[in-house]
């Protein structure tokens, strides 16, 4: 079998998005598999779209089965995001090959920055400045610069590029028979706050959402017919600010013990969020207050939200198992395959997960109050229990 996978956010699905899929597809003659975040993402807030409606949007563009990256990843980190989605992607059995964008279009090059940073003498470099505070990226960017030189190091200065290098380094961990290909982002750089032709970031796009300004001709007519569909309905835009008293009071009576398991929780930054916590009066003013050089307001929202939403250090650990959010007539065969190839159990509905280990209970009882949460962001407030309800898409 012939067939690639794609892991994103999709926060909505542009035309940048729309040009992946297009470029995996002629890689690929027996299909697409997306994993795709779910209703909380990378930077540590809900998504702008529940993740099923981007599901459905991704199969519209071309993919061919969606599978759910869990919350814990989608909420991490560029390392345990890659490995994450990677190990989702190694796990189904299906996969040959992983197709990302980057800004430097060349994979060989993005695998010596793999093999630079995982240097031993680069990773002690690293500790060396960040004991003196120095904040983890800039380190490293440094300890490679002055072992494999400046234009290696250049690569780890663009968020598209150390993610791969992220994707280069899960495969290797996970010695998974998936061959790597990038292609060279086109459009505008991520989170650009211009447009170029058709092309605007994500972020660009979720704040012309928010505004209620003209987005249509940044996406894919199937991507932009569900996002109008569900801004009609009341669920579009789903908004941080909707949870700000919440998570505040959350905060406020919160310890440092309350975060001792939570993920990516060093060097007493908890004590930082708290102390901030009590001196500020939205959410914004949290994360202004508890940012430093050191530790970056992307790391401070996620930690918060984490702890929130009760992500502990031990839900990265590993994937519980193989969440369908949708397919389409060819993934249906896929999945035929994977019942032979998975490592993991497929879940296709909740209730798919009660006889599964105790750490895939925990996992989905999170998604569940994950999502029940997520429903309070939307514009029209959505009921408890919708993780439970809502159908797997097929197209």
């Amino acid at each position: 079998m012939s067939v690639a996978g794609i892991i994103a956010e999709l926060n909505p699905l542009h035309n940048g998005h729309a040009y992946l899929l297009s470029e995996a597809k002629k890689m690929a003659s027996d299909g697409v598999i997306v994993v795709q975040s779910g209703n909380f993402t990378q930077r540590g807030e809900p998504a702008i779209l529940e993740k099923h409606r981007r599901a459905e949007t991704a199969l519209l563009c071309g993919a061919d089965l969606v599978l759910e990256l869990p919350l814990a990843f989608s909420v991490a980190g560029a390392q345990t995001f890659a490995r994450g989605g990677v190990s989702v992607l190694h796990a189904s059995g299906l996969a040959d090959t992983l197709v990302f964008g980057s800004e430097c279009g060349k994979i060989e090059h993005l695998q010596t920055a793999a093999d630079a940073v995982a240097d031993p003498a680069v990773e002690f470099a690293v500790r060396e400045q960040m004991q003196m505070g120095v904040p983890f990226a800039f380190a490293r960017e440094q300890a490679v610069r002055a072992v494999y030189g400046e234009e290696i190091a250049f690569l780890l200065q663009t968020p598209n590029n150390i993610l791969g290098v992220e994707y280069i380094r899960a495969l290797r961990e996970l010695q998974a028979k998936i061959t790597p290909q990038t292609i060279s982002r086109v459009g505008v750089p991520h989170d650009a706050a211009e447009v170029t032709g058709a092309y605007a970031s994500g972020s660009a796009l979720r704040k012309r959402i928010e505004a209620k300004e003209e987005i249509t001709a940044f996406l894919p007519p199937p991507s932009a017919e569900i996002l109008q569909a569900e801004i009609r309905k009341g669920f579009v835009p789903a908004q941080y600010a909707k949870l700000d008293i919440a998570v505040l009071a959350f905060l406020r009576k919160a310890t440092a013990e309350d975060f001792s398991e939570v993920p990516d929780v060093t060097e007493g930054i908890e004590n930082r969020i708290l102390n901030a916590a009590r001196i500020s009066r939205t959410l914004t003013e949290v994360f202004d207050n508890a940012k430093t050089k050191r530790y970056s307001h992307a790391r401070i929202r996620r930690i918060v939200l984490c702890g929130f939403l009760g992500v502990h250090r031990a839900d990265t650990e590993s994937i519980p198992y193989l969440r369908v959010l949708g397919f389409s007539e060819r993934g249906k065969a896929l999945l035929r395959r994977a019942r032979e190839t998975a490592k993991l159990p497929i879940v296709m509905r909740a209730s798919d997960t009660a006889y599964l280990s105790a750490a895939a209970r925990r996992s989905f009882a999170i998604e569940t109050t994950a999502t029940d949460i997520y429903n309070l962001t939307l514009p029209e407030i959505r009921p408890s229990g919708t993780e439970m309800t809502e159908n797997v898409v097929r197209i």
